[in-house]
């Protein structure tokens, strides 16, 4: 086999990148490594979701979005929850599905360097009818001296302080895509030798796509802006790939992860009854913006923004989002901008 070839797994892949980040001694690299870990034994479960009737519905809990707990959201977030703890590289995490940061008070973890947000199980509700779902993460360094007990301090840092960020996709195939801000790289799971195998390298998103991915349902609740820019997007224009094809799956990874690769844009933006926005700043779109940047993307929240820096006040902080190609993301802000004051 040439060396051309040859297979990379994700911990060979994380290991030849590691020299670009001295500080981390190898850290970095082992955290991710059991963050992939981790997600193994999620997707076992998922894909056997049909077969057991025990990780199916509702898991009666609400979370602190106000939102049902499905089985497998605890699921999800109890395993990752330990493999990051038996990490020892991690002092504290944010979860969607807890109220506040969990802190890791063993003398290991209280000496490590890096803070975790996640969203454990994102498009949960897809998965009693088999559709996409997946697990988002990102990765900080503690500003609190090590030592001490993580507080919330830590966690609401601005995107721009992100060194790692990445998801997981539990599809038709199971991907683990993540960046340490060297270009966002792929891997494909194969269930038979039980890894990740590099699969799309140094993935690059065209800068015009033809996709727009949003909840049209809730049309009549949206800002004119947004309005403006989907009648822009239905519109026949000869000289141009328009109208754009409308494809929205209700899994930000899903629907994010297919733009990405074929060029697109995704909005999910203030409405009437969520005026703040709804998605999460610190462990859905801070993460995914990483990626969608290092990949040559956008991500703003449509006024101008730029969503890496924004300073996060609180720990389930929602945003207006956008992001995907380039062109489209500023187009759509055009709109915004023209349509502002009505």
């Amino acid at each position: 086999m040439s060396v051309s070839s040859k297979i990379l797994t994700l911990n060979e892949v994380i290991i030849q990148k590691q020299s670009a980040f001295p500080y981390a001694k190898g850290d970095l690299s082992r955290l991710l490594s059991h963050i992939g870990l981790a997600a193994k034994i999620v997707n076992s479960k998922v894909n056997k979701a049909g077969l057991e009737i025990s990780i199916l519905g509702t898991a009666d809990n609400i979370n602190v979005q106000g939102e049902s707990q499905q089985k497998l959201d605890v699921y999800a977030d109890e395993t990752f929850i330990k493999a990051l703890q038996a990490s020892g590289l991690v002092c504290g995490i944010a979860s969607e599905e807890n109220d506040e940061i969990v802190i890791f008070d063993d003398d290991l973890s209280l000496d490590s360097d890096y803070i975790v947000c996640i969203d454990p199980l994102d498009g949960s509700s897809n998965i009693d009818v088999n559709v996409s779902v997946g697990t988002i993460f990102s990765i900080f360094r503690r500003i609190t001296p090590a030592g001490q007990k993580v507080s919330t301090e830590d966690f609401l840092q601005p995107g721009t302080k992100q060194i790692a960020a990445g998801y997981v996709i539990y599809g038709s195939s199971t991907m683990l895509v993540y960046t340490t801000g060297l270009g966002t790289t792929g891997f494909t799971y194969d269930p038979s030798i039980g890894e990740f195998c590099l699969s799309h390298y140094f993935m690059v998103t065209p800068k015009t796509g033809k996709i727009y991915s949003i909840n049209e349902g809730n049309y009549s609740k949206f800002p004119n802006g947004v309005k403006q820019y989907l009648k822009y997007c239905q519109e026949e224009d000869k000289g141009s790939d328009r109208p754009y094809t409308s494809r929205y799956i209700g899994s930000l990874v899903a629907d994010f992860h297919r733009n990405l690769l074929k060029g697109g844009i995704y909005i999910y933006p203030k409405t009437a009854s969520a005026p703040k926005g709804k998605l999460r700043l610190l462990y859905e779109c801070n993460p995914v913006a990483f990626l969608a940047e290092q990949a040559g993307g956008l991500a703003t929240d449509g006024y101008g923004n730029r969503v890496m820096e924004i300073q996060p006040t609180s720990l389930h902080q929602r945003i207006s989002f956008f992001t995907g190609s380039k062109n489209m993301v500023l187009k759509a802000e055009e709109f915004m901008e023209k349509y502002k004051d009505e």
